[in-house]
């Protein structure tokens, strides 16, 4: 068990050296498994789709392994002015090995919303027609603790980093009863408002696309396939495969496959009519070091909640 405990250590410390430095170009942020399940988290368009407040705790990274990746994340939005528009705010806490990110930003949303008539299940809550606009404003705590990795011969690893970048998102959003399609880029300014010049940090283009597939044989089933992807300087495509089934919000199980060689599986529970539970686990099936990780959403939603209709 410790030569085990020591053999991971040292993977990951060759992993970090090759992924830190002080001019870095590489993947920065999380994959955000959530993103089915709170979309706000990576796109402000989505701020105020729904009919009333909902508020998102969600924990990534529960793993045995010392320096693996870990997520957390919390965020709101409600809408406001007559459903035309929404505001929200989040907190993201990203953590690998010594590299630690915090970001915080506020959002707005506008939207148009079509008057398209669909058969749709009798619980669905989703609005069934809306293009909608998103803007964000944050800053973002970029943290590295190179001593910790006690390389003495490399003046590059010779102090610690620490920056704050101030962000601006942009983020669109086309929601039908029958399927979404989303893009989003949280900080189109990248690193030109930084702090210090110290690093150079790339930021993600998120794209998602899902599809709602329902019968009116089977009208209490909707069967929900899904992709995302995302697009980061210096690091591979990442793309997302999964597809659920959900029983009349009250629970659903899902599976599917990550293009980082991992399947995942999830389960959630609609708990009364206003708290919904995800659990996803996910299973490495390459050789990343960094072992199988499990992870919790919990969402509330106020007034109606999830109920169905």
């Amino acid at each position: 068990m410790k030569f085990t405990k020591l053999y991971n250590s040292l993977l990951l410390s060759v992993l970090l050296l090759f992924c830190v430095s002080k001019h870095l170009n590489a993947q920065q942020t999380a994959s955000f498994p959530e993103y089915n399940y709170n979309p706000f988290i990576i796109n402000p368009a989505y701020a105020g789709l729904l009919p009333t407040t909902e508020m998102t705790l969600a924990n990534t990274g529960f793993s045995a392994f010392d320096g693996s990746p870990k997520n957390i994340s919390f965020s709101f939005h409600t809408p406001i002015a007559d459903r035309k528009m929404g505001i929200g705010a989040g907190i993201i806490r990203d953590e690998i090995g010594v590299t630690t990110s915090t970001s915080a930003f506020v959002a707005y949303s506008y939207k148009i919303r079509f008057d398209f008539q669909d058969d749709r299940p009798y619980w669905q809550n989703y609005e069934p027609g809306t293009l909608s606009f998103g803007l964000t404003a944050g800053l973002q705590q970029y943290q590295d603790n190179l001593l910790e990795l006690n390389i003495m011969d490399d003046i590059q690893f010779s102090e610690n980093i620490n920056i704050t970048i101030p962000t601006i998102g942009l983020g669109f959003l086309f929601n039908h009863s029958r399927f979404y399609a989303g893009i989003s880029a949280p900080n189109v300014m990248g690193t030109s408002l930084a702090s210090e010049d110290a690093v150079n940090l790339e930021f993600p283009v998120y794209g998602y696309f899902g599809y709602r597939f329902f019968n009116n044989r089977f009208e209490n089933f909707m069967i929900k396939p899904s992709l995302f992807l995302k697009h980061e300087k210096g690091a591979p495509l990442l793309a997302d495969m999964n597809v659920s089934v959900s029983y009349q919000n009250k629970f659903e199980l899902g599976a599917g496959y990550r293009s980082s060689s991992a399947f995942n599986v999830l389960a959630g529970l609609y708990i009364a009519k206003s708290l919904r539970c995800i659990y996803h686990y996910s299973i490495i099936s390459g050789t990343s070091p960094l072992g199988n990780q499990h992870g919790l959403i919990l969402s509330f939603r106020f007034k109606e909640g999830y109920k169905t209709k």
